[in-house]
């Protein structure tokens, strides 16, 4: 598997696993179609559905992670462009009438900037954005 999608796959489950400490339900993560994927579907306690859109980005060291961070050098959400909001929102039409869904629903982006070898992360969610 290529570095950055070994980056990526840990950057599903550590927000997956977050997710899970602010007391949301993963129902089902990896969620993919020819047409579209989905990398976490979860439902708050409310019973409202999240679909989430996940964005990793990885550093060296700490002080290049704090760094970005401070400056504002480049931001994970900015990955996330017109071809994948596409994709994700035919995904997310599609397990809709998979699961015939009737219930509240909003779409969500996590971006975590991580150090793997030092093992520090930092999570931001962008709850509630709409897709156009």
């Amino acid at each position: 598997m290529a570095r950055h999608n070994e980056i990526g796959k840990l950057g599903e489950q550590m927000a997956a696993a977050w997710l899970e400490s602010q007391d949301f339900r993963i129902i089902e993560c990896n969620y993919n179609k020819k047409w579209g994927e989905i990398d976490i579907i979860t439902r708050e306690t409310s019973g409202k559905v999240h679909f989430v859109e996940v964005k990793t980005v990885s550093y060296e060291t700490k002080s290049a992670l704090d760094y970005s961070v401070s400056h504002e050098t480049w931001r994970p959400e900015e990955n996330v462009h017109r071809n994948k909001i596409d994709r994700f929102k035919r995904a997310i039409q599609t397990w809709i009438a998979e699961n015939k869904y009737k219930g509240e629903w909003q779409t969500d982006i996590i971006t975590l900037r991580l150090v793997p070898r030092e093992k520090i992360a930092r999570i931001k969610l962008i709850d509630n954005v709409i897709l156009d």
